[in-house]
């Protein structure tokens, strides 16, 4: 069975228990779906079941459903890293055989003058710090002196603060590429560089939707770039288009938040277009995950949830719908940062006739394999084994 419309949602950082290798990570126990079912009791996801969500693995007291209605399987991550980029790049074929670099203990000096002296304005902070404690401890400083916030976490990212009334976006994200050209020197190597634009007054500060993330071109071509040459449509929605530093996107929808995202692939779902929608929704790592925050996170995987009928409904028997993740955020492991998970896999389309377990795939570029399979995209060549045979 080929499709002519593939529809990938990931959502961002719902992962579905620790992977083997998980306590070199410090991750050993994570599990985002089961701990959050375990702290939120009641927290119900009647749609993404009935697809086959608790059939993946034990979540809490879920019972599997014993008809589901999609294709369900999880995938294994065989990349160096837990990060954003990492997860995505392989869901689009590629294995990362070397993490990017991480600075916990803040950005070397060299690399804060540089940037000083080419923005004209000195830096605070210049730590690794929670987007939200940052403004609370520093917020005020800001707007007194006008100089930058920079942060980073256990993620590769170069984070740039700045109060939207003090310095001007346009500003922010000029800087914003000042940093990237500074940190794709090898010393330095980033994989991220972010605007954190804020509003607000002190002790009442808000991170405005004004985001803007900076990335690192994937090092090898994926499905998306392959896609794009075929001729085929490559629709970014959310921070995909950041993700992939637009690599592969013939048409690329910012998003505000998880539901302008659902929204929005709604919107797309209901045109025409023949080729890949892809959408990340990343209100679960942001706003929850890295907050450690299981009741919000459980809210927002419900109000997802109740998304999905209408979604289903958008889809025609050309259409497949791919619902996954990029990697863990379990908001009651200790710190702040990725867990090392595996991921959920829910594939579903009308025109299945004998859904089932995909069991468990070795690498999240099974899905790039897929897509690729299912386009007959022969010359791309990755690491995953596609399972498009096996939805029936």
């Amino acid at each position: 069975m080929t499709f002519e419309r593939i529809a990938v949602i990931v959502l961002d950082s719902v992962g579905i228990g620790e992977l083997p290798d998980a306590s070199q990570y410090g991750d050993a126990g994570a599990h985002t779906l089961g701990h959050i079912a375990q702290a939120v009791p009641g927290v119900s996801l009647p749609h993404m079941r009935k697809l086959g969500l608790a059939n993946i693995a034990p979540i809490a007291d879920w019972k599997a459903d014993p008809a589901p209605t999609g294709h369900y399987g999880k995938m294994a991550e065989v990349s160096a890293g837990k990060d954003t980029m990492t997860g995505h790049w392989e869901l689009m074929g590629l294995r990362i055989e070397t993490p990017f670099r991480t600075f916990p203990d803040g950005f070397p000096p060299a690399l804060i003058e540089a940037f000083e002296q080419e923005t004209g304005r000195r830096v605070i902070g210049n730590k690794a710090a929670s987007g939200t404690e940052i403004l609370d401890e520093l917020g005020e400083e800001q707007m007194k002196t006008g100089a930058w916030i920079v942060y980073t976490s256990a993620d590769s990212v170069f984070q740039l603060a700045a109060h939207e009334e003090i310095i001007p976006l346009e500003e922010l994200y000029d800087a914003c590429r000042i940093a990237r050209r500074l940190t794709m020197k090898e010393e330095f190597s980033v994989g991220r560089v972010i605007a954190r634009p804020y509003v607000g007054q002190p002790g009442a500060f808000k991170r405005t939707a004004n985001r803007h993330d900076y990335a690192v071109k994937p090092p090898k071509p994926t499905v998306l770039n392959a896609l794009k040459e075929a001729g085929r449509d490559v629709i970014a929605v959310g921070k995909i288009n950041d993700i992939f530093d637009g690599e592969g996107i013939t048409r690329a929808i910012p998003t505000k938040s998880n539901a302008h995202g659902i929204e929005t692939t709604l919107q797309e779902l209901k045109r025409p277009f023949h080729g890949l929608l892809f959408t990340n929704l990343v209100d679960f790592d942001s706003l929850y995950g890295h907050r450690r925050d299981p009741e919000g996170y459980a809210r927002a995987l419900e109000e997802f949830d109740r998304a999905v009928p209408e979604l289903l409904a958008a889809l025609s028997e050309r259409d497949l719908l791919v619902i996954t993740a990029d990697h863990g955020n379990d908001p009651t492991h200790a710190g702040t940062d990725h867990t090392r998970e595996y991921v959920p896999l829910l594939a579903c389309s009308p025109a299945f006739s004998r859904p089932g377990d995909l069991g468990t795939l070795a690498t999240y570029a099974d899905l790039a394999a897929t897509i690729a399979d299912n386009f007959g995209l022969r010359s791309f060549a990755t690491h995953g084994r596609s399972f498009l045979e096996r939805l029936v």
